[in-house]
Formats: C-alpha cells, sequence, structure tokens
C-alpha cells in the first residue's frame, strides 16, 4: 500500500518539509498532543547543501529537546574552540560549558534531518517521504484550510489542515501559492564553494577572512572536514560556474594560503558543490490557516553560518504559537522571530556585501556575538515565561 493511501483525511498540522524547521515543528506539536503530517519531496536521510554549523542556541535546542545525545551517538565531534583568521591574525575563542551546551557540533545534514524525523516520529507525528504538494485548499472566506498532495505513480489526495506550516526552503511552494512577499530583503549575496575533507589536521572551526574572500573549515561526521570558499555573488557567474573546483582551490588560496596548502595534502570526498547566492529576506510568514518557518519565512545569507540555528529556534517559537490556536498567535510568533534575527540579518548582509576591511568585519563579529549572547538568554529562558515577557526581558 502507497504512503499517502495509509494517510488520515485530516490532521491538526500539515508541515510541508521535513528538513531542520519542518521535523523540528512536527517534533514539537506531536510532543503538544496534535495530529502532525510531514509531507517531504526528498528522501529520509537525504544530504543537502549546508555549512553544517550550529551556533550556541541550536545545540541549547537540540539538548533542550533531549536530542543532544542522538547528535553525539553518531560520532558528530564536539568542537570546544573557534578561530578567526584576519589576514595573518588569529583570535582564538573557547567555547565554555554555558546552559547545558559543552560545545559546538557541525553534523551531517543527513544526520540531522534523519535525527529530527525520527524524533518527530517517536513523538508520534506522521512523515512520508517522496510525496510533494500541489496545492492549498481554501474555505470561501480564504482561510487555508488543507493540503492537495500527491505521490508519483499513485496520485494526489486533499487533506484537510487546522494549519498548514511550509518549511519548504526559500524557493517555498507553500509561500508562492499564499502570495507571501517579503517585507525586508537584503542588499548583497555571496557565493560559497563547499568541500569535504579527510586527513586534514584542524581542531575545531576556522573562519577566515581577507579583503573581499573569506572561506570556513568545520570538523563534521566521519573525520571529515568541510572546506568551503565565500565571495562575492558575481564572482560565481563571472570566474567559478564553468570550473567549480578550480574556483574552490582559488578562492582557499586568496582567503586562506595556509589551509589551501594543506587541501593539497588531503583528501577529498565527493564533488565540490556550489551555491550561486541568494540575497536575504524576510517574508510574511502567517495569516489564515498557513504558517511559515525556516528558510521558507525568513532566509540570511551563508556568510555568518547561523541558518541552522535560526530554524531550530523558530520551530519551537512556531509550535508554541500553534499550539495557542490563534491568529494573534501566529502574528506574535513573527514579530518575536524578528526582534531576535533583524540584527543578525543585517550584519549578514554586511558581511555578504564584502567591501569591509579587517577591522571592520572585526567589529560586525563582535555585534554578532552580543545578539547570539542574547539569543541563548531568551532560549534558555523560554520554559520560564511567555514569549511577550521574555521578549520584553530581552529586547
Amino acid at each position: 500500500m502507497s504512503s499517502i493511501a495509509r494517510l488520515h483525511s485530516s490532521y491538526d498540522a500539515v508541515v510541508v518539509g521535513a528538513r531542520v524547521a519542518g521535523a523540528s515543528t512536527a517534533m514539537l506539536l506531536a510532543r503538544g498532543g496534535l495530529r502532525v503530517l510531514v509531507v517531504e519531496q526528498g528522501r529520509y536521510g537525504s544530504d543537502t547543501l549546508s555549512t553544517h554549523a550550529l551556533m550556541r542556541g541550536g545545540v541549547l535546542q537540540l539538548h533542550r529537546w533531549g536530542v543532544l545525545p542522538r547528535i553525539e551517538a553518531a560520532g558528530t565531534p564536539r568542537i570546544t574552540n573557534t578561530s578567526f583568521h584576519y589576514g595573518g591574525e588569529e583570535i582564538a575563542v573557547s567555547i565554555k560549558p554555558r546552559h547545558g551546551v559543552a560545545g559546538l557540533y557541525a553534523p551531517r545534514r543527513r544526520i540531522l534531518d534523519a535525527i529530527l524525523v525520527d524524533a518527530a516520529k517517536d513523538a508520534g507525528a506522521e512523515v512520508v517521504h517522496g510525496v510533494r504538494l500541489v496545492d492549498l485548499m481554501r474555505a470561501d472566506d480564504g482561510r487555508v484550510v488543507g493540503a492537495v498532495v500527491e505521490e508519483p505513480g499513485v496520485g494526489s489526495i486533499p487533506l484537510g489542515a487546522g494549519i498548514v506550516i511550509g518549511a519548504d526552503g526559500f524557493r517555498s511552494k507553500v509561500a508562492a501559492l499564499i502570495g507571501a512577499a517579503p517585507y525586508r530583503l537584503g542588499r548583497n549575496a555571496s557565493t560559497f564553494l563547499y568541500g569535504y575533507f579527510s586527513d586534514l589536521d584542524i581542531e575545531g572551526n576556522h573562519w577566515y577572512y581577507r579583503p573581499g574572500v573569506m572561506a570556513g573549515a568545520i570538523p563534521t561526521n566521519g573525520g571529515e572536514v568541510l572546506v568551503c570558499g565565500g565571495a562575492p555573488e558575481a564572482r560565481f557567474w563571472d570566474e567559478f560556474r564553468f570550473d567549480i573546483e578550480e574556483g574552490h582551490r582559488r578562492l582557499l588560496r586568496q582567503a586562506a594560503p595556509e589551509l589551501s596548502e594543506a587541501l593539497a595534502r588531503a583528501k577529498r570526498s565527493g564533488p565540490i558543490r556550489g551555491f550561486p547566492g541568494e540575497p536575504g529576506s524576510l517574508r510574511q510568514s502567517f495569516g489564515p490557516g498557513w504558517a511559515l518557518v525556516g528558510d521558507a519565512g525568513y532566509f540570511r545569507d551563508p556568510a555568518t553560518a547561523h541558518g541552522i540555528t535560526d530554524a531550530l529556534r523558530d520551530a519551537e517559537l512556531l509550535a508554541r504559537a500553534v499550539e495557542r490556536g490563534t491568529d494573534r498567535a501566529l502574528a506574535e510568533y513573527q514579530s518575536l522571530r524578528d526582534d531576535m534575527v533583524l540584527g543578525l540579518f543585517e550584519a549578514s548582509d554586511a558581511i555578504a556585501g564584502y567591501d569591509w576591511d579587517l577591522e571592520g568585519v572585526k567589529e560586525t563579529h563582535l555585534f554578532m556575538s552580543e545578539e547570539m549572547n542574547r539569543e541563548v538568554a531568551f532560549l534558555a529562558e523560554l520554559d520560564s515565561g511567555s514569549a511577550r515577557e521574555l521578549k520584553r526581558r530581552t529586547a
């Protein structure tokens, strides 16, 4: 029997997308007693382009939800120091234990996403892969009341829903169908070229900055290190798209010469992959019977590697709003999300402009550190007060 043939005719929530934001939201809603369905067009355990890096706020969320032990059991290395390289200057930062978080992690997405899907299933959510959203169902007053989904070779079926949640990325089908418009756009965009390397003698996260370029080295599963190089979007179209591998080598020589030399002796796993670039945006993320979460509602340039942490935080903010069950709660979800992200959004956009000097990017990083500390304080208190009270305390 096909997966969609086994589905119920209606759910309290239908979540479109089973990556970090969708799986986390579904898990939390199911733990709250809602009947939840998640539909995902991709395969279970498939990989996706990512920096993998979890900031302290993201690790704190996994710890609070009881999911972090699964990340550790998968062999994800604990990262206890981060180094920032500004030209020839290195500033090393120790990750000190705080709020139950003893270090950072950068799990491969095929591991992180699958763990969150499994946690959602354990909580009682239904998750089906290889199923895509076709359309939204609306009542006479325009309220979204369900979704039409399709499985290849089987056909399509309508599903009633108290709310349809788009967690399907920055090219969200849910957002397109609903006509959710961005109300804040970034001015800049970075291109990033990514590759995985083993036999690379490196400890902790390393971020490299030189005028017009940047790079990162992030330890992940299987003894591999993700090594990425970043530059203004225009360079992808002018230089890199014709030879991604040479583009990656060129970026690393420019941004991190010492790392580039080490890569020549390392073993690469798989192809070099590229992200051309996409300006950041904040999009209208709620309406009658629908909501957006993760990159579907808020996308920032990957230059600051905060996207997974954003998704984990916003999944909980949205789940709490959905459990309250009012349109006003959804409006407060968006307002609270924006309060958390606007500073980091502007900082990410500034770095993606690549018109900074090294002293300028240092100042931006200090500002980001303050904003991330505010985020961690907010998340650490999330169980002890209402969202409105926490917003007031952390403003």
